[in-house]
């Protein structure tokens, strides 16, 4: 038998950074390498595991892909589980193997609605790192009508192209999430005899998106023009998930359920949840909001993000895996500073969280507020280990930065 290395001939690992070394012939491998070579397998020749489809996806049960999401996303159990349904069956979708006499499934695309910092972004990124596909955020507001100012709606799949490092396979099984659709609403609900070049003209642009159909990219952006080089995608397999807002659906809810969502004008409708009327929502709601019908009939899972209420925020700054907390006190113990934030100055931020209205999205820039200055005078103070946070302190700090100010302004 070969003599022992102690290292790995794949990675080159030594016996003492892996918890295995498996020994050959004339060589060794650890349990890490081992690993993957099993995994390569599988994607190859697909024998045996369930888990895995044609495509060499890694796809989870959506029971499987709720329960990861839970880790980075607090509460929206609704939303989860509608998500996690969608993305399941979109993936085993593209795995399918259509005979000329089986039926073929269609491609459902999903449109989240939520008030900003619900976590409609985050829910998207976390499911395309679950899966470990290319993913590409679109802001809509930018897109205008091909020949008009501003972006052509087809460099949507540039980002998605970038992400996937130009491989239009990679790319053709993607996930794009298109952020603030509902700022591409037509301005009423009758369709226009006049130009609407960022609105109802770029939801027209963006059907054959979503329907699925080969596009052509130019693979640097930007304006397309005769003589470029173009990139041909299929986005027949490509999942598109949108969100937005919808500031004041809540009125046309209102409207259709025959109730008032302020007074108590209620209509003796008293079962309905005025504080959460989202929960409600249909595509008759979307399509009187600005939504032209051809676009709702391409994105016909619909599910809402809840408002988050104080528990639910606090349990943002602590819980997730990459929840705030734990993101400072790793960025202070990278300069071995030992960062404790009493439980009271998590009350404060949470409170002006709601004050300010701006959601999860906003906890961020309230705790740079209160821990700029000890992150900018503490790594140069070679006798500093623990830095102690409590609310006259956060509260001190915050004032200071002039954020505050900044929201009462508002």
């Amino acid at each position: 038998m070969a003599k022992k290395s102690g290292v790995c001939a794949f990675c080159g690992r030594k016996a003492s950074e892996v918890r295995l070394l498996i020994q050959g012939i004339d060589a060794e491998i650890c349990d890490h390498c081992a690993e993957q070579a099993h995994l390569i397998v599988k994607e190859q020749f697909g024998e045996g595991n369930k888990n895995f489809n044609s495509k060499g996806l890694a796809l989870k049960k959506p029971a499987e892909i709720k329960a990861f999401l839970d880790q980075y996303v607090i509460g929206q159990d609704e939303a989860k589980r509608t998500l996690a349904v969608a993305v399941y069956n979109h993936y085993k979708r593209i795995s399918q193997k259509v005979e000329a006499d089986e039926v073929e499934i269609e491609k459902s695309n999903i449109i989240l609605v939520g008030e900003t910092g619900t976590g409609k972004t985050l829910l998207a990124r976390t499911i395309a790192k679950m899966l470990n596909v290319p993913f590409a955020i679109a802001d809509a507001t930018v897109l205008t009508e091909a020949g008009y100012v501003g972006e052509d709606v087809e460099n949507i799949l540039v980002k998605l192209l970038q992400a996937a490092d130009y491989d239009v396979a990679a790319t053709e099984r993607g996930i794009v999430f298109i952020d603030e659709i509902d700022k591409i609403a037509r301005k009423s609900d009758n369709p226009s005899i006049t130009r609407d070049v960022s609105g109802e003209g770029v939801q027209q642009a963006m059907l054959k998106l979503l329907e699925g159909s080969i596009v052509n990219v130019p693979p640097q952006g930007g304006r397309k023009h005769p003589e470029q080089k173009m990139i041909a995608v299929n986005t027949k397999d490509i999942l598109f998930i949108a969100g937005g807002a919808f500031d004041g659906i809540e009125r046309l809810i209102a409207a259709r359920k025959r109730t008032n969502v302020i007074g108590y004008g209620s209509g003796g409708n008293e079962a309905l949840d005025k504080d959460n009327m989202l929960q409600y929502l249909s595509p008759a709601d979307l399509k009187k909001y600005g939504l032209i019908p051809e676009i709702v009939g391409r994105l016909p899972i619909i599910t809402h993000l809840n408002p988050l209420d104080a528990e639910a925020l606090k349990r943002i700054l602590i819980e997730p895996k990459n929840a705030l907390v734990k993101q400072f006190q790793k960025l202070f113990a990278m300069d071995h500073i030992n960062l404790v934030i009493k439980d009271e100055v998590l009350d404060f931020v949470v409170e002006k969280a709601i004050e300010f209205k701006v959601g999860a999205r906003g906890l961020r820039s309230i705790m740079e507020a209160i821990l700029n200055d000890a992150m900018f005078e503490m790594p140069s103070d070679i006798n500093a280990t623990e830095l102690v946070i409590d609310r006259a302190y956060a509260e001190a700090k915050l004032e200071k930065s002039g954020l505050q100010k900044l929201h009462v302004g508002d």
